[in-house]
This record gives structure tokens, C-alpha cells and sequence, in this order.
């Protein structure tokens, strides 16, 4: 029986997130999944994102959490508007929360929005909320047995940014070892390393990233 409800709830959560991916795509906005650990610096990562990329796209932000509004308010911050979703304690967000919060924007003024996924490399891998891509976020401190151990996580994902590596010299981090790792499970999909505080890598992720927005848009543009 559990295996049942558990087959009928992730079938739901694939049509809600093709009306997801559905409705965005009629108003040609590309949304970002992006995924970690608690403390693998996805705010911060977002942040820097945002700064790097609003002269030429107008972004959203929905920041997953289970409880408070902290990561939400540092957002909204930079008069980026944001949405906080608690979850209340689910480890993962789902199609349907995402569906109901897009009403909440002025989607005929937004380019991209970004998710910030709930703390987690296991749960959030497992559900398509209609994003047009994954981005997975693994730090320095986390150690390079991660990959190993979570493997969906990195399989299911567009690009892995590797942060906090500005801190490799200070801990036992195999780097070859995170990427033998990665490329077995996902060979095609690029790795970036960078540091959000200091800025290192992120002019190479910024890159990539504005070329798959600008692809997504340029696509829908195209179909119109």
C-alpha cells in the first residue's frame, strides 16, 4: 500500500509540474531549481547571482525553507521581489506549492525565477517542480564523499557548482575525487568551482547561466 501512495503522489506531482512548466513558458520566463545542503551557501550563491545577472534579466526569487523568513528578507533586500515558502517540515518542495505561489509575482515583469530548494541531497532530487533546469550546490566543508553517497542528487542535475572553494586549502578535500564522482554519474553536465564570498569562478557560472536563460527565451520567442 505505501508503495502505491507513494507512485500516486510523485504521478501528481508530474502533472502539476507540466502546468508549471506550461504556464511559465506562455509568459517566457525560465525557472531555476537550485539545490544543496543546509550551509552549502545557496543563498548566497543566489545573491551573488542577482547582482551579476539583473541589468540584463528581471528575476524572482521563492526561498525554500522549513520554518522562518531569514533567506527571504536577505532577497528582498536587494528589492529583488521574493516569496518565502515553509514547508513546515517536508523535506522538499513540490509542483503544487509552486504553482500556487506564481500568482504572487507580476510574471509579465519577470525574465527568471530562482528557487532555493529546502537543505537536503536527498528529497528535493525526486520531484520536478517545472524548472527548465537544476543546479547543484556542493561546498568545500561537506566533504568529497557526497557524490558517493547521493547520487541522484548529481545525476538529476544541469550543473554542479562546487563553493566555498576558497576554502579547499583548509580541509581534507579530494577536488579529483569529487569530479571522478560527478562525471561518473553525470558526464555531460559542467562543473564550476567557485567562492560566492570571493568571488572566485563566478564570472565562468554567470556566463552559463545567462547563455541557458537566454536560450530558454530565445526558444519560446521563437515558437511565438
Amino acid at each position: 500500500m505505501e508503495i502505491k501512495v507513494l507512485h500516486q503522489v510523485m504521478e501528481w506531482n508530474q502533472d502539476v509540474s507540466r502546468q508549471v512548466r506550461q504556464s511559465l513558458k506562455e509568459k517566457q520566463i525560465c525557472l531555476i531549481n537550485i539545490m544543496g545542503s543546509p550551509g552549502a551557501g545557496k543563498t548566497c550563491l543566489i545573491t551573488e547571482l542577482i547582482k551579476r545577472l539583473r541589468e540584463e534579466f528581471s528575476i524572482g526569487v521563492i526561498e525554500g525553507d522549513i520554518a522562518g523568513q531569514i533567506d527571504a528578507e536577505r532577497i528582498a533586500s536587494l528589492n529583488i521581489p521574493a516569496v518565502q515558502l515553509n514547508t513546515d517540515g517536508a523535506c522538499h518542495i513540490e509542483a503544487m506549492s509552486i504553482q500556487h505561489i506564481l500568482p504572487s509575482f507580476a510574471l509579465d515583469n519577470l525574465d527568471v525565477i530562482f528557487v532555493e530548494n529546502i537543505g537536503n541531497l536527498v528529497c528535493p532530487a525526486e520531484f520536478d517542480i517545472g524548472e527548465n533546469f537544476r543546479i547543484t550546490v556542493l561546498s568545500i566543508p561537506e566533504g568529497d564523499d557526497k557524490i558517493a553517497k547521493y547520487p541522484l542528487m548529481f545525476t538529476d542535475t544541469d550543473c554542479l557548482v562546487l563553493n566555498k572553494y576558497d576554502m579547499l586549502p583548509y580541509f581534507d578535500f579530494n577536488e579529483e575525487r569529487a569530479a571522478r564522482d560527478y562525471r561518473g554519474v553525470n558526464p555531460e553536465a559542467p562543473l564550476f568551482c567557485v567562492s560566492a564570498k570571493t568571488g572566485e569562478g563566478m564570472d565562468e557560472l554567470v556566463a552559463h547561466i545567462a547563455r541557458k536563460i537566454r536560450q530558454e527565451i530565445q526558444k519560446e520567442e521563437l515558437k511565438g
